[in-house]
């Protein structure tokens, strides 16, 4: 394998950055291209159809003209809904983002559990069969946090957050039956561990995030141990949308080592 083959890690706008910080605390010298979907944003709103096609299709075309050695679907919505397809169509390892239902379910000390993603996300069977292997004697509650997406976005881009977006989402879930119990919330979409310190405040005390970032990156460090890595191929960012929609979080791309930003 050519040692300069990069790593692509894929999401529909900059919440997969919290991939990009756990793989770069595990890899730090691995060869990147982060690809954000920004032109088809928000994924959460779309049909499992448009989603499936959308993903496998970009997937495809991005693998032609970069020829990474692995891809990670850095979006809960993208993954549950089409890794299967993109799995079936590519050939070089896929690894996904699923919902961290099966930590959450040891860390719980009350045996509620809340969690947030998108829409498209919390109506997955995918997420029901996580439920019923690994917290089926818990109570999951699912709350919809649409909003959540672009107060993240707007974090990166130096942005005002939208404090009320944050506390509906924290209120509907507390707000359900069992939810005064809700020790342990899943953030079920890589944008969402962006806004921890947010959710912390909104929340209160005594409860704990969990997210997938880093058995993700811990994966990623598995699949390419035996492999060697070149310094000569130079880590970018990649947008479907205008150029402009990187630069406002170039600084948070450049801390972890990506200043090259490129359209797609």
């Amino acid at each position: 394998m050519e040692q300069n083959r990069p790593i692509l890690l894929f999401d529909s706008g900059v919440g997969g950055l919290s991939v990009l910080a756990a793989l770069r605390e595990l890899m730090p010298d691995a060869p990147l291209i982060y690809a954000a979907d920004q032109a088809g944003l928000p994924y959460g709103n779309k049909s499992e159809a448009q989603i499936t096609a959308r993903v496998a299709g970009l997937l495809g075309r991005m693998c032609e003209r970069y020829d990474p050695r692995l891809a990670c679907i850095a979006c809960n919505t993208a993954s549950t809904i089409a890794l299967g397809m993109v799995r079936d169509v590519l050939e070089i390892p896929i690894v996904g983002t699923v919902p961290a239902i099966k930590p959450a379910a040891a860390m719980t000390k009350t045996g509620v559990i809340g969690l947030l993603g998108t829409e498209a996300t919390i109506r997955q069977a995918y997420v029901d069969n996580l439920v019923a292997e690994f917290a089926a004697d818990k109570h999951l509650l699912r709350h919809a946090a649409p909003g959540l997406v672009e107060a993240a976005e707007a974090k990166l881009r130096g942005e005002k957050v939208d404090e009320a977006a944050i506390a509906q989402a924290a209120n509907a879930l507390c707000a359900m039956e069992h939810g005064i119990g809700i020790d342990t919330v899943v953030l079920a979409c890589t944008h969402f561990p962006l806004l921890k310190d947010e959710l912390v405040q909104a929340f209160g005390p005594g409860v704990q995030f969990v997210d997938g970032a880093a058995g993700i990156a811990r994966r990623i460090q598995h699949l390419t141990e035996d492999q060697a890595f070149s310094g000569e191929f130079e880590s970018r960012a990649i947008t479907t949308g205008e150029l402009a929609d990187l630069e406002a979080p170039a600084p948070a791309f450049a801390k972890l080592g990506i200043t090259k930003l490129e359209k797609f």
